[in-house]
């Protein structure tokens, strides 16, 4: 048996409808029809995203997610960045041109860096 790929990303939180309503307000994603108990599901492609309460025995660190880096790909990374910082987003790297066009990364509520490009 071989894995193949990732088919789901969902990163635990501290505060669930917080995490989901910026999500859906600041990066303008869209609910999937449907979700788990304790998890709110986003209809991204091409793997879907989530948000979820934290499993059973996990304490949630200040700034959880140390070492991974999760990319989301955007329409106009530049125009998002903007309306991020106008937000007062935190943003961790300001935009920059590089191998994978015009990149920045902010910090959600959770303290979770997330990467974003212009494909």
């Amino acid at each position: 048996m071989t894995a193949i790929g990732i088919d789901f990303v969902a990163l635990q939180v501290r505060d669930l409808d917080r995490a989901a309503e910026f999500y859906e307000s600041r990066l303008g994603l869209k609910r999937a029809p449907s979700a788990p108990p304790g998890a709110v599901v986003f209809a991204t492609e091409p793997v879907p995203f989530a948000v979820r309460e934290p499993l059973p025995g996990v304490e949630l660190p200040e700034r959880p997610g140390t070492g991974a880096v999760l990319w989301f790909a955007a329409d106009d990374a530049q125009k998002l960045h903007d309306e991020l910082k106008e937000a007062g987003v935190p943003i961790v790297a300001p935009p920059a041109d590089g191998p994978f066009g015009r990149v920045f990364s902010f910090a959600d509520p959770d303290g979770y860096v997330i990467t974003v490009h212009t494909r």
